[in-house]
């Protein structure tokens, strides 16, 4: 048996350890490397984000046999411009949105839809919880708006082997309280359409040209979001009768009307897209929203009979906790109330139950509700010198 020599073997040890260590150093710089490398490359893209000059937001109007395309600059006019290899042509149709080159004029990126904040805020709801169970006194109005505007929606194909075309418009008349906007909104939930509320005050706007955009916007909403209602309440604000003169806040709103009669005029009343009004004074409005093929289609909400005001009443105390009530005598009781009215008669029955501690609501509760608000009724006629119309 042979026995080394105790310094080679320590030599020989330490060197192993020392190639070991330089290993190390160089996996741990090397990997240093890559993330410095990765960092410039982030820093670099960063920097050049900065540098690059802003994009033009366009609107496409038309692509050219020769692959080039029409657009409305955001800047003011019309431009023929290339479009880059970057962007699928086969999406870019008319009415997209477009980034140009600042400097080329070159479609370098198609931009999603964006919708003005104006309409944005506007009410929109998807599919409303309410249906026609939810709707009292008005058996034929909604027979009748079901058949013209529900049908459609739900139906098209319907229409189209029979060969009739519906209304495009409908107009809701009648004094106020009596549930116009409640028909629409039940109509949405009814056919699970979107529904998107606007009263007519809402188009108007002081600068020149605004009322009309805003309508072209709230109509394209509408075709995205199909099947869809717009419900335009108080129409009479924008579609009063024309003047020969007047203002130019007068001219403004003749534009927006105009504007919104060529919306109606421009879309199939079978895509998906219907258009319900709404006004208290269908005396005042122009004759040529009247007309086939705009709002051609009128139904009048009445105050409601006897029997419709014992149903409104039935429908707001479902879920209320009554003690020998007789919704048929309040019925009686309320005569010339409108379904808003007799909702308040509900409300403050409530409020007189409360303030007895009562755990339930009784009819005498409900005949001092119906004092109350005739009262208040009489006392609003009498500041207003009018009647509900």
């Amino acid at each position: 048996m042979s026995l080394s020599e105790p310094g080679k073997s320590v030599k020989g040890n330490s060197e192993e350890d020392e190639l070991s260590l330089l290993k190390e150093r160089v996996k741990y710089l090397t990997q240093l490397n890559m993330s410095l490398e990765r960092d410039l490359e982030f820093y670099k893209q960063e920097l050049n984000k900065l540098l690059e000059p802003p994009y033009i937001e366009a609107m496409l109007l038309e692509t050219l046999p020769d692959g080039r395309a029409i657009v409305k600059s955001s800047t003011g006019p019309n431009l023929v411009v290339r479009v880059s290899s970057n962007v699928d042509v086969s999406k870019l149709r008319p009415g997209v949105s477009v980034a140009l080159n600042n400097k080329a004029s070159t479609i370098v990126e198609l931009l999603p839809s964006i919708h003005d904040p104006l309409v944005e805020a506007m009410e929109i709801e998807e599919k409303p919880p309410v249906t026609f169970k939810d709707v009292g006194g008005l058996e034929q109005q909604v027979r009748e708006l079901y058949e013209v505007v529900g049908l459609p929606l739900v139906k098209p194909v319907l229409f189209q082997e029979i060969g009739v075309e519906p209304p495009k418009g409908v107009l809701l008349y009648g004094p106020p309280g009596t549930g116009k906007t409640l028909l629409a909104r039940a109509l949405a939930g009814e056919v699970k359409a979107t529904f998107i509320r606007v009263v007519a005050s809402q188009f108007v706007n002081k600068f020149i040209g605004e009322g009309a955009r805003i309508v072209r916007e709230v109509f394209r909403l509408a075709k995205e979001k199909k099947p869809s209602i717009i419900f335009i309440d108080e129409i009479d604000a924008i579609g009063a009768r024309r003047v020969d003169m007047g203002t130019s806040g007068d001219r403004e709103v003749q534009r927006t009307m105009l504007q919104l009669l060529a919306e109606l005029d421009g879309f199939d009343p079978l895509e998906g897209v219907k258009v319900v009004a709404a006004t208290n004074r269908i005396d005042l409005l122009d004759s040529a929203l009247l007309r086939p093929g705009r709002f051609d289609r009128l139904i009048e909400v009445p105050l409601p009979d006897r029997r419709g005001r014992a149903e409104i009443l039935a429908i707001h105390t479902r879920n209320m906790k009554l003690k020998d009530v007789d919704l048929d005598r309040v019925a009686a009781m309320t005569e010339g109330f409108s379904g808003a009215e007799l909702k308040a008669v509900v409300v403050e029955a409530g409020f007189f139950a409360i303030r007895e501690s009562s755990n339930h609501v009784t009819m005498d509760h409900f005949v001092k509700a119906v004092e109350k608000v005739k009262n208040r009724m009489e006392k609003k006629k009498q500041l207003l010198g009018t009647t509900h119309y």
